[in-house]
């Protein structure tokens, strides 16, 4: 008929995905509306989550596959492949195999909350009686609790939602009831806020300003649990004076159902803020209004799930440094601490992760020490969290205390490991360990340096060398325990493998400094010196490589007959070679020069570099140099050469008079340096210039 229109629907499935966490399949489709003999039509997108709790490594994937198809109504036959594909998928996902990642949990969003006992009541809620309920918001306060409970169970059903939410009559009622009336009821308060938590309400929060009135709320309440704390206090010392007890047990009684209706109360109003915390300049409001003091000060609560959802709200707000200022003047790490350890996964979980972003900031960390945050953090080492937060807990005390016990206990965990690659976590705080000596003693203690050596070795972790190069970087009896490794490490340095793990070996070994250790005889027996000379030339390797072999070769060239072996070998064209190509790398520059520092130190090579090089003419030009260790390093080296060669003396005198007579002769406006004029054109010419200038850095 005419006066009549059908509205037809129709999906079509879109991608079909594996939960990133669950054993479930998350299908998402398109709804289209149309009406019949007219053109207007309305599409919105969707998604179904379809549980397979039975799956398991016998589980027949096809059966389960053409299941799923036929009951899902929303895919295509036509996906059944597809879909097949997706069970076995889940089937093969590896579960977390390490302890580390078996303990770790997903970031924590606070539980949903539960119904409470004023939420019950005795008839069941219905839709078509609306208009009843609102009626008795405009009665007594007990009748207005009676009247937006049911409306809070209609919430529940989301056919519901969109009818309520055209309801102005109920909306404002409930939104006046509210602002009028929760300092009278803490059960009405709940009931209402616990409402609007749903998100299609939060226009209605917004236009009635529920979110500075929630903020209210909590400041009232806070001040009125801190009443009934004085009050107890006094009624205690008036029972331990006269003997009052059953004055007693009515106060503590009476207190304790306050404190259950309170709680209630401030979780639902948090949780309101939270949700309202995603706009972040709703967020900059709160913050204004002193959200940051409110949630620390409900630190102080035993509810479990008021901790979580106020621990989540800081480790939120945590993030922007004004907040996390306002936490350190609150003593918000002292108050965490009495939360560590404790029995509820959840709230213990994102206790550490406030604490991780607190751990960023040096003064929090040290006051994390101060508090004894430290042995609470070590009995708990299965947990990566604790590992980055031990990680930056710098302070000066914390490695004195970070001794015996820890280490060991780091170092059974390493070896627990067996073939497996260790967790980046717990490697990453065993190398920031071995930086300080006195844990490095306590690590290579027994056969400790033996199992870690034997270890890298042999999975070839570039992560565990690092660990051992921080340890040889120690002088004294440490580095003595290195030398039955040496030849170990240099095999490693020459076979083709991951680039990363022989930079480790090489720093290693060019951190011992130890007189006793033959350098020449390792050169000669490994046959080092090609390898060296061939990865001086630019482009060889990646210039980390290039790096340490230089600083490799400043090691070895302490001793007096490696050092004419290298010159031999003519590696020292190689060096003025690869200073060129590297003029803007300080550390590549300075460590070049720290080799011909150790060359002309030794009479045995001192004349190559003086006379057989044009090694002078360069350290001349970079006596000017802006980087001060490169200036101190050319002046040492240029010392040894005047005092040994007359020509050269001069012409280092003169460059020094001029440099004093007419500073700005050195430095341009662009801060390079021009060409040398004591010194003939032809020395510069495997320089490259630009601009006229002499190309430094």
């Amino acid at each position: 008929p005419d006066g009549e229109r059908a509205v037809f629907c129709k999906g079509k499935t879109g991608d079909i995905d594996v939960h990133p966490t669950e054993k479930a399949l998350v299908v998402y489709y398109e709804v289209e509306a149309s009406i019949l003999r007219e053109t207007c039509n309305a599409r919105h997108e969707e998604k179904k989550y379809i549980q397979l709790r039975s799956l398991s490594a016998s589980t027949d994937i096809s059966a389960l596959a053409r299941k799923v198809v036929e009951e899902c109504k929303v895919i295509h036959p036509s996906k059944l492949v597809e879909v097949e594909h997706l069970p076995l998928y889940l089937q093969k996902r590896e579960k977390p195999s390490s302890k580390f990642e078996k303990k770790e949990k997903k970031p924590s969003k606070p539980r949903e909350l539960l119904p409470f006992e004023e939420m019950e009541i005795d008839e069941e809620a219905n839709i078509n009686k609306i208009d009843d309920y609102i009626e008795l918001l405009y009665e007594s306060i007990l009748e207005k609790i009676r009247g937006s409970t049911p409306i809070l169970h209609l919430a529940h059903i989301p056919d519901n939602l969109e009818e309520l939410l055209h309801n102005e009559i109920a909306l404002g009622a409930l939104a006046r009831v509210l602002r009028e009336d929760w300092k009278h009821s803490v059960e009405l308060a709940t009931t209402i806020i616990y409402l609007l938590l749903f998100s299609q309400f939060h226009g209605l929060i917004t236009h009635y300003k529920i979110g500075t009135l929630c903020m209210n709320i909590i400041e009232h309440e806070l001040k009125k649990y801190d009443l009934w704390q004085d009050e107890l206090e006094k009624k205690s010392k008036a029972y331990i004076l006269f003997r009052l007890r059953k004055e007693h047990e009515k106060t503590i009684k009476k207190y304790q159902s306050f404190l259950v209706k309170q709680e209630q109360l401030l979780r639902v109003a948090f949780y309101l803020l939270l949700n309202l915390s995603e706009d972040t300049r709703t967020e900059l409001k709160m913050k204004d209004k002193n959200i940051v003091h409110l949630l620390v000060k409900s630190l102080e609560r035993d509810n479990e799930e008021l901790l979580v959802l106020v621990v989540s709200f800081l480790k939120k707000l945590s993030i922007f440094l004004e907040n996390k200022n306002e936490m350190a003047e609150m003593d918000a790490v002292e108050k965490l601490t009495c939360l560590v350890p404790c029995e509820h996964e959840n709230l213990m979980n994102v206790t550490l992760r406030l604490l991780h972003n607190l751990s960023f900031d040096m003064g929090l960390r040290g006051k994390m020490v101060h508090v004894g945050l430290l042995p609470k953090l070590t009995d708990l080492l299965g947990n990566s969290l604790l590992t980055f937060i031990l990680m930056r807990l710098d302070h000066p005390s914390t490695v004195i205390e970070l001794h015996f016990w820890v280490c060991e206990q780091l170092m059974q965990m390493l070896f627990e490991h067996g073939k497996e690659r260790i967790d980046t976590e717990l490697i990453s705080f065993c190398i920031n360990l071995a930086a300080y000596k006195t844990n490095a003693q306590i690590i290579c203690e027994g056969n400790g340096l033996k199992m870690l050596m034997k270890r890298a070795l042999k999975l070839k972790d570039p992560l565990l060398m690092k660990m051992i190069r921080n340890l040889s970087q120690h002088d004294g009896p440490l580095q003595q325990l290195f030398i039955d490794y040496v030849g170990d490490l240099a095999a490693q340095i020459k076979r083709e493998g991951d680039e990363e793990f022989v930079i480790e070996c090489l720093v290693t070994m060019a951190n011992l400094t130890i007189p006793v250790l033959d350098w020449e005889l390792l050169l000669k027996e490994c046959n080092l010196v090609p390898y060296l000379k061939d990865h001086l030339k630019p482009g060889s390797a990646e210039d980390d490589l290039i790096l340490e072999v230089v600083i490799m070769m400043g090691t070895v060239s302490v001793d007096d007959s490696c050092a004419v072996m290298l010159a031999k070998s003519g590696i020292i064209p190689a060096l003025i070679e690869l200073l060129n190509a590297q003029q803007e790398d300080n550390e590549s520059v300075c460590q070049i020069i720290y080799f011909f520092y150790q060359m002309v130190f030794h009479q045995a090579t001192r004349d190559v570099i003086i006379k057989d090089t044009q090694a002078p003419a360069y350290l001349i030009n970079l006596m000017h140099d802006k980087n001060m260790e490169i200036r101190q390093v050319c002046d040492n080296t240029l010392d040894i050469i005047a005092e040994y060669d007359e020509e050269w003396g001069k012409k280092i005198q003169s460059e020094n008079r001029q440099m004093e007579e007419q500073p700005d002769l050195f430095y341009s406006t662009d801060g390079m340096m021009p060409p040398e004029p004591g010194l003939s054109p032809d020395i510069y010419s495997q320089f490259h210039f630009q601009n006229g200038d002499f190309n430094t850095w």
